[in-house]
């Protein structure tokens, strides 16, 4: 799989932290997770942390599912039905961690969350939400759900769907959530065709994904 390096802390992303001092927690990632510039699917990915890789977790914007992570020497955001992590000598799923567990996040100025305009000039509101996706699933292995119903990501698609993909490239459609191997897409997705393929692909919250289409589950994000 291709995946980014993890941006430095140089490229310039902000937050402020609130109320009282809370040590650093490891957190670790249950699937390939997105590292984005700002907390919310519209924000532009920056980076990756891998199925089974730790961060650093900086906090959590109050009544949200994004957080920030230090990772790599660089830092950005991610979304926490992602993440474990040990809260009271327990391996816990980021979004079920208990109250007062962690540092609360002040989004960048001018930021809402997980909503607003799309990164890029093109507007267009976070329009539902990205059906479930492996959370909580086993700390070492790459979650997900491949064809047929075996758990794993699907092969490295070939090099002509790849530039078939990058080359027609459609609207995005913005879901709340995140891009993840396993991953369901509501019935309101329209599904793209690739010639003599099995999978289908559309562009979702800014990355081009392949899709199962009778499950309708993501089995390979290209990155």
């Amino acid at each position: 799989m291709r995946t980014k390096l993890f941006v430095s802390a140089a490229t310039g992303i902000l937050f402020a932290l609130s109320g009282a001092a809370i040590a650093q927690t490891a957190v670790t990632a249950t699937t390939d997770l997105n590292v984005r510039a700002g907390p919310g699917p519209q924000h532009p990915v920056v980076g990756v942390v891998g199925a089974g890789a730790s961060a650093m977790l900086n906090g959590c914007v109050e009544g949200s599912k994004w957080c920030a992570v230090s990772h790599g020497g660089g830092e950005g955001w991610v979304y926490s039905d992602y993440l474990v992590g040990d809260f009271g000598g327990q391996q816990v799923v980021l979004t079920e961690r208990p109250a007062d567990s962690v540092k609360v996040i002040t989004p960048p100025s001018g930021d809402g969350g997980a909503t607003g305009a799309v990164v890029g000039g093109t507007t267009g509101a976070v329009a539902g939400a990205i059906i479930g996706g492996p959370i909580g699933a086993a700390i070492g292995g790459v979650a997900g759900v491949a064809v047929g119903g075996t758990a794993g990501v699907a092969a490295e698609p070939p090099d002509e769907v790849r530039t078939y993909v990058t080359s027609n490239k459609i609207d995005p459609i913005y879901l709340d959530g995140e891009v993840v191997v396993g991953a369901g897409l509501p019935e309101t997705v329209e599904l793209r065709e690739i010639p003599d393929y099995e999978h289908r692909y559309v562009y979702l919250n800014g990355q081009p994904v392949l899709v199962e289409p009778g499950s309708r589950k993501i089995v390979y994000v290209l990155r």
